[in-house]
């Protein structure tokens, strides 16, 4: 199997674990409790679990992107050449895909049923670009600073706390995006708002990208350790 194939097949994995995790605990948390609140800190606390034990185990291998946004950023960096980074997101949203399918067949719920949770505004978009934002800084800066035994933890509990400090809840993913629009609960987003996340997040990937090569303009050289260091045996 090509170094490229393992990559994309980590990706895949690790995107479709994300979004199990997403979704699943989304529909638990509905399950266990009426309470909003309490809804939110279960989905964020169960999130943020998967996805730094995720990073943790799959970045070995592909670095754990897990998100289309990471990738373009890393590709416009060096990290990566033009056809690595599609394979990658073409893996990322498939994944995704899976994920969530499987989450709903888990708690058996049909396989997929279109989101009805409605997720538009100004303010929701704009929450969205500084989700990402934020992300891609936190990312970028603890690589090009060499602590990318960090990296895990911290995405993790940048995304926990992105939950509450975003009026979006912190999608920052466009593989996300475009996954929970497949499940009806919870976490799900109608399939109508998906182009305005979609375009937030993309513009915030672009803020992200101009503000780290000025914060660090030597950037391109760690490029190739994003998330962590990785192409593993």
């Amino acid at each position: 199997m090509s170094r490229l194939t393992r990559q994309v097949l980590a990706e895949f994995v690790g995107t479709a674990f994300l979004l199990a995790g997403i979704v699943g605990s989304g529909i638990m948390a509905e399950r266990l409790t009426s309470d909003p609140g309490l809804q939110l800190l279960q989905n964020a606390i169960a999130t943020a679990a998967v996805l730094t034990a995720v990073i943790l185990a799959l970045g070995p291998v592909s670095g754990a992107h897990l998100n289309p946004a990471v990738t373009i950023a890393d590709r416009v960096f060096g990290g990566l050449t033009t056809r690595e980074a599609a394979a990658y997101i073409l893996g990322q949203i498939s994944g995704g895909i899976v994920g969530v399918v499987t989450a709903n067949l888990m708690f058996d719920l049909s396989a997929v049923t279109f989101s009805t949770t409605e997720r538009a505004g100004s303010h929701l978009w704009l929450a969205e670009v500084v989700a990402t934002l934020g992300l891609l800084l936190v990312i970028f800066g603890l690589v090009r600073s060499q602590r990318t035994s960090a990296v895990a933890f911290a995405v993790g509990a940048y995304i926990a706390g992105a939950f509450y400090f975003t009026s979006s809840t912190s999608f920052a993913n466009p593989a996300v995006t475009i996954a929970r629009s497949l499940s009806d609960t919870f976490a799900g987003i109608d399939p109508a708002n998906v182009p305005g996340f979609l375009l937030a997040e993309l513009m915030g990937t672009a803020v992200a990208v101009g503000l780290i090569m000025i914060l660090y303009p030597r950037i391109g050289e760690v490029a190739d350790q994003v998330l962590v260091p990785h192409d593993a045996e």
